[in-house]
């Protein structure tokens, strides 16, 4: 199903590449905009995942490497992943101080798990192997290629709208001119398509995420805990610089956002995943 909802996402997000390119700059624009989607789907499938740790400039977690991060972390990813059945992903370290996690890669071969400096400063032990089977969570589900390929997506609609206002001109009569008008309109609507494309895939995956942790760990109350610290203090202390193309990736939004802007969320609210969460017993 994944893979389905990957490939419908690479076609969407040629579609309007075409249709951009087609509307702003005629029919060279059209060649241009396919040269560009072919290039896409190529770095989607297997660079998405290097794209959305450089954007946090993620540092890597190894024995030599933030080997006091490595010493916390890898007891309980591996013991984690032994019990999962899954490879050992890389880690990952983000130097921000907003507690915080994601995974990303196009299969669990090639899965990367990163934490934030703030969530592994504010977890204890228990409460972060519930996050870290929550993020192995999507590995084993094979959300990581579609939520990754969604980020570059949402990413590339966002600078084609911004190319299509820059670069617009006025059609007139010539065809491979062009369009101020079709410009304007795809700075409105592109943002739109990227977020609607996020919803798309974001919030059942969280609560299947959940529920999957909560098996693993055989306690519910681990996430839970750490759910509702994440709640709180990713709200006292901003995540900075994020990019919303890769929102729906992290463990909890982000940043807040309030009135019609929820509309848009990428994340059900973390009061029903913990309401759910408590439901399992």
């Amino acid at each position: 199903m994944n893979g389905l909802k990957t490939a419908l996402l690479l076609g969407i997000m040629s579609g309007l590449l075409l249709a951009g390119g087609e509307m702003f700059a005629g029919r060279n624009g059209l060649y241009i905009a396919l040269a560009i989607a072919v290039f896409m789907n190529f770095f989607s499938y297997f660079f998405s995942d290097k794209m959305a740790l450089s954007m946090y400039s993620a540092q890597p977690v190894t024995p030599t490497e933030n080997s006091e991060v490595y010493e916390r972390v890898f007891p309980i990813v591996q013991s984690l992943t032994q019990r999962m059945g899954l490879p050992m992903p890389k880690l990952w370290l983000i130097a921000d101080e907003s507690p915080n996690a994601f995974a990303t890669g196009r299969n669990p071969e090639h899965a990367s798990v990163a934490f934030t400096a703030g969530v592994l400063k504010l977890m204890n032990d228990q409460e972060l192997e519930g996050v870290v089977a929550h993020e192995l969570g999507h590995v084993k589900n094979r959300d990581i290629l579609t939520s990754s390929v969604a980020a570059t997506i949402a990413a590339a609609i966002t600078v084609l709208a911004r190319m299509a206002f820059w670069f617009g001109g006025s059609r007139d009569d010539d065809e491979d001119r062009g369009s101020g008008w079709a410009g304007l309109i795809m700075l409105i609507l592109a943002p739109f398509a990227a977020m609607l494309i996020q919803m798309a895939i974001s919030r059942t995956r969280e609560y299947s995420a959940d529920e999957t942790s909560a098996h693993v760990t055989h306690n519910p109350n681990e996430l839970i805990s750490a759910l509702g610290k994440l709640e709180t203090w990713s709200k006292r202390i901003p995540m900075s610089d994020v990019n919303p193309a890769t929102a729906h990736l992290f463990i909890i939004k982000p940043f807040t956002g309030g009135g019609f802007m929820r509309l848009f969320s990428t994340h059900p609210s973390t009061e029903d995943r913990i309401a759910r969460l408590r439901a399992m017993g």
